[in-house]
């Protein structure tokens, strides 16, 4: 396994940090290289359940080198709470397993506070962010205001910078806001004992990866979110504030995507989506409480219910395609077993357009006005969960699978059949 790229292939929580956790067991290197600490990576170990925030998946096993890279938000605060749950679990975190890139920007406590207000500033209009700062802070980095975690071990620079900074922020907070200011002081006193626990993970991340890679260790890029919700191609404005795919290795882990010889997007047998934002093919009926239920479908990081629904084809295909995806991993197939029937989205109706719609329409403004056209497939109401090989699936879930592989256009790789670390069908076995 050289070079090998897991995205979310949905609006995210697809189950990502299992199956990366699965592939880390083959990877000297695992590098993240977008999102913040909005995004949980949830993996389950003897039944113990991990929830990762910012320390890519691969911390779980012992020996591999864990990267933060420069399009990744830090919130250094976050971070070192994250190191601190694991140590206390057992997991060794250390400068030798964790680097961060000293060129990844810094989500500071103005980001969060701004966040929050802003969303409820905007009312009706909200976008359904975690209120984490991760926008704000990529909003500095595109208007180059934003300080990167190089700056934080530079003490006049940091001085320099945040005072520069916090003349803006203070003037939005309580002219617009009406809320108290950050104080300077209490700030920089704040970052700069951070920065001293930080220093020692620091490094130029994108060239030790490079290097690693040129000498032939094997490396995984591990994405945040999923495609849907990337900033350019999802369904903005409800997406993310990065390149949720293959497209952001490049910028956010300094990393030639050229050379990344495998891409695997990871999706459900189903359909989630937290917060606000267009979702096809949700179910707000009997059925889609019964996939939150069974699938346990609340925010790792954030608790908030997942809004369910069925398997959408379209925007499958759509995100499979964008991201050049070699192969699909399809998580939490067992949660399908207590269905009769299985609705499976495979066209829209699109308002103004005669006919089904089978690819989709990125180029509308809105897509909230579509409207999914549905295949069902018969169910198999058999718990599938100890199953380990594909042979041993009932044949109604095999031919379901062999169905969706078919439309897609894309082989299915693997299968999940249930949270623990080893519920996972090869389909060679």
């Amino acid at each position: 396994m050289p070079t090998r790229s897991i995205f979310g292939a949905q609006w995210g929580d697809e189950g990502k940090g299992k199956i990366i956790d699965l592939l880390a067991r083959e990877a000297d290197y695992v590098v993240r290289y977008q999102g913040g600490p909005n995004a949980g990576h949830t993996v389950v170990v003897n039944g113990n359940k991990f929830i990762l925030r910012l320390v890519p998946s691969g911390i779980l096993h012992p020996g591999k080198v864990n990267v933060i890279g420069n399009g990744v938000a830090v919130d250094p605060l976050s971070l070192f709470g994250e190191v601190k749950e694991l140590t206390e679990r057992g997991v060794t975190v250390d400068p030798r397993c964790l680097r961060v890139s000293a060129g990844a920007h810094v989500i500071f406590e103005h980001h969060k506070k701004i966040d929050a207000l802003s969303e409820r500033w905007r009312g009706a209009g909200r976008i359904g962010t975690t209120g984490r700062g991760i926008g704000p802070c990529y909003a500095d980095k595109a208007a180059r205001t934003g300080l990167r975690v190089a700056d934080l071990l530079e003490p006049a620079r940091l001085r320099a910078r945040l005072t520069a900074v916090l003349v803006e922020k203070n003037a939005l907070i309580e002219s617009v806001h009406r809320e108290a200011p950050f104080d300077l002081e209490q700030s920089l006193a704040q970052y700069s004992q951070v920065a001293e626990r930080l220093a020692p993970f620091v490094a130029d991340t994108g060239s030790e990866v490079r290097h690693a890679w040129k000498q032939g260790k094997s490396i995984l890029f591990e994405g945040a979110q999923g495609a849907m919700l990337d900033i350019d191609h999802g369904t903005y404005p409800y997406v993310t504030s990065s390149n949720t795919g293959t497209a952001g290795i490049g910028t956010g882990a300094g990393f030639p995507p050229t050379q990344v010889e495998r891409v695997l997007g990871v999706a459900k047998a189903y359909c989630t989506r937290v917060g606000e934002g267009p979702f096809p093919s949700e179910d707000k009926e009997k059925d889609g409480d019964t996939i939150r239920e069974v699938g346990r479908e609340f925010g790792s990081v954030t608790g908030r219910p997942r809004r369910c629904g069925w398997l959408d084809l379209v925007a499958l295909r759509y995100a499979l395609d964008l991201n050049g995806a070699t192969g699909l991993v399809l998580t939490n197939l067992d949660v399908l077993s207590v269905f009769d029937q299985i609705p499976v989205c495979v066209a829209y109706d699109v308002p103004g357009q005669k006919g089904p719609v089978s690819e989709y329409p990125a180029h509308l403004p809105d897509i909230e006005g579509v409207r999914p056209r549905y295949e069902r497939m018969p169910g198999w109401r058999v718990d599938i969960g100890a199953a380990r090989r594909y042979g041993d699936l009932p044949k109604a879930t095999r031919d379901y699978v062999e169905w969706v592989e078919e439309r897609i256009g894309v082989p299915i790789e693997l299968l999940s059949v249930g949270p623990e670390r080893d519920a996972v069908i090869p389909r060679t076995a």
